[in-house]
């Protein structure tokens, strides 16, 4: 399934029937009157939140939901039928901006959570509403209300608990490999990974849910490489995971590319908690080991982590450093696995 986390979409809501002049007329009724009926009601447009999606795919091939309209009012004070209303089926975590895709109109982070979106047309009424003591043959009936047309965007921004960090071939989609059982792409040249990656991890009994995103460069909030786009998938996270590849002869520029560029991002993601581990390190000896913790922990102005995603050294140190940054509503605890009876 390809992946799509950003997409336009044209509504419009239902019209609502048009009210109807009709008069009974029936062999042997002297007093008819009128019986003309209201119009139906225009059918809505929502946006509901549903399990099992994860990507907003299939708004390439339907980019255009219009509501059906509500049925004129008949005769014999029959009322139209109401349209349906249409439901827009959208991942958790689903944001929906107006046209101007600054506006938020609303951000559904719930399951099962529904939003109205376009409100279908009232009916019109018919003669029959308009009859009284002093007007009892109206011969006037009220159009029905138009529906409401609206360009929308929708943004999916992935719900996970910790979010990677870090330039192209830092070793993000290795470290997530390694701790969990997404298979993400893993190759030795930069934009390996095109689309955030999901993936569960597990350490000391509880689970989390951790996200990979495409690396930055310096200059990605102007467009360069895949652009900042991607850093809307991390927004929601507990807490950040800054990858630095060990062997990398430009340790602090590397570090700095990535925080001005979760500055230059904006909003709360420059303030997030944030762990800084120094990856890649079975490629190197003891030495450089201690010489690149020692750079990077100046630049840092804090405690740096050392790990290695190949050999899996100081991996679940590094876990449990997240795992702690994270509330304790997040963390899903593993299910514990009776032992099963023995059997011959």
């Amino acid at each position: 399934m390809k992946f799509l986390d950003l997409t336009k979409v044209y509504i419009r809501s239902g019209g609502g029937g048009n009210g109807c002049v009709s008069f009974r007329r029936e062999k042997f009724m002297e007093y008819g009157g009128p019986d003309g009926g209201d119009g139906g009601k225009g059918g809505t447009v929502f946006a509901e939140t549903v399990d099992g999606l994860n990507t907003l795919i299939d708004f390439r091939y339907q980019q255009h939901f219009f509501a059906q309209n509500g049925q004129s009012g008949m005769g014999r004070q029959r009322t139209g039928r109401d349209g349906e209303d249409i439901i827009l089926r959208v991942p958790v975590g689903t944001e929906i901006l107006d046209e101007d895709q600054e506006t938020v109109l609303a951000d559904m982070t719930e399951l099962g959570e529904k939003v109205l979106l376009a409100k279908g047309g009232n009916g019109g009424f018919g003669n029959l509403h308009f009859k009284s003591a002093t007007n009892q043959a109206p011969r006037r009936a009220n159009s029905g209300q138009e529906g409401i047309d609206r360009t929308i965007w929708l943004r999916l921004k992935l719900i996970a608990d910790a979010g990677l960090l870090g330039l192209p071939n830092a070793g993000k989609s290795t470290f997530l490999a390694a701790t969990s059982n997404a298979r993400p792409k893993i190759a030795d040249y930069p934009f390996t990974t095109l689309h955030p990656n999901l993936g569960v991890v597990g350490v000391d009994n509880a689970e989390f849910v951790m996200a990979d995103i495409p690396g930055l460069i310096e200059g990605a909030h102007e467009g360069r490489g895949l652009g900042d786009l991607f850093l809307g998938h991390v927004e929601r996270c507990s807490v950040l995971l800054h990858l630095i590849d060990g062997t990398s002869e430009t340790i602090a520029e590397d570090y700095r590319t990535i925080i001005n560029e979760l500055e230059a991002y904006g909003g709360e993601l420059g303030g997030k908690p944030r762990i800084t581990a120094l990856n890649k390190i079975d490629a190197l000896d003891d030495e450089e080991r201690a010489e690149a913790q020692a750079t990077l922990e100046a630049e840092v102005g804090g405690p740096v982590m050392t790990m290695s995603g190949v050999s899996r050294e100081g991996l679940n140190e590094v876990l449990r450093a997240v795992r702690g940054e994270i509330n304790d509503d997040r963390i899903r605890q593993k299910p514990v696995e009776e032992p099963k009876p023995w059997q011959p």
